[in-house]
């Protein structure tokens, strides 16, 4: 018995078609995975996408937009993620730029994509869509600043005599997710705050911030020196370049005090 439930594990395994195996079956052939929306935005905005020549949205732009532009982004995640697999598998079936989620600026760029009715069914389309409305999540979590929790941060604030950064946030401010997805992915912001600073990310509606500290907007970032004082409590959304500009203000500031 133990040998047949072993070789029905593997069947399942090596027959199982999640929503990653679909996308690539389906939809690769036009819509690229990833590419950082900073690098998007110059593409589109300043090359008329001359400069990556995409035939479709990337899979993170849909990603996001698709959860900001479709049903309720601020209710059940559960029922979201139902209503954005919903109007994804509609549109696949009978596609209409009318009905895009995507900017004109960007949509203008693509042909209508083909129909893919009765190619694809509906438990597929249903595993695509799961996987879609995850992929802006998992993007995050893989490429983007590693945080640290405030106590372990100062710790290795004082051992390395480096800066925390405390990045007040909320899950549902659209400044915070928009930062997160324009600007704390990109390599050279990385690369910035990894040399010099040590990341804290707090959700400001669900946990007290440490030392008093208080955040009148979000996203606010607070930057605290090793020994715990406050070097500078700033409040917004930032480009690139302005963020980087911040961290070197955050540097110079800290030296300042010492």
């Amino acid at each position: 018995m133990k040998r047949i439930m072993t070789v029905l594990l593997v069947s399942t395994l090596l027959y199982a078609q999640n929503g990653k195996t679909l996308f690539e079956k389906y939809c690769i052939s036009c819509h690229t995975p990833f590419i950082p929306m900073s690098k998007l935005k110059e593409n589109f905005l300043e090359y008329n996408n001359t400069l990556l020549k995409l035939k479709a949205p990337t899979l993170n732009q849909l990603s996001y937009r698709l959860k900001q532009r479709i049903g309720n982004p601020r209710g059940d995640e559960d029922m979201h993620r139902m209503e954005v697999t919903a109007f994804m598998s509609d549109y696949v079936r009978n596609p209409n730029k009318d009905k895009s989620v995507c900017l004109e600026e960007i949509i203008k760029h693509f042909k209508t994509m083909p129909s893919l009715k009765g190619k694809v069914k509906e438990e597929e389309l249903e595993e695509i869509g799961t996987y879609l409305y995850d992929f802006d999540k998992k993007v995050l979590q893989e490429k983007s600043v590693q945080y640290e929790n405030f106590d372990t941060a100062l710790q290795k604030a004082k051992l390395n005599h480096k800066i925390v950064m405390i990045k007040a946030m909320s899950e549902r401010c659209h400044f915070c997710l928009k930062m997160d997805s324009e600007v704390l992915i990109d390599k050279e912001v990385i690369k910035a705050i990894e040399k010099d600073f040590i990341p804290v990310s707090i959700d400001v509606s669900v946990h007290i911030l440490p030392l008093g500290l208080k955040a009148q907007l979000t996203p606010s970032f607070i930057f605290v020196d090793e020994n715990a004082k406050i070097i500078m409590n700033v409040p917004g959304a930032w480009n690139k370049q302005d963020f980087i500009s911040l961290l070197k203000e955050a540097k110079n500031k800290s030296k300042d005090k010492r």
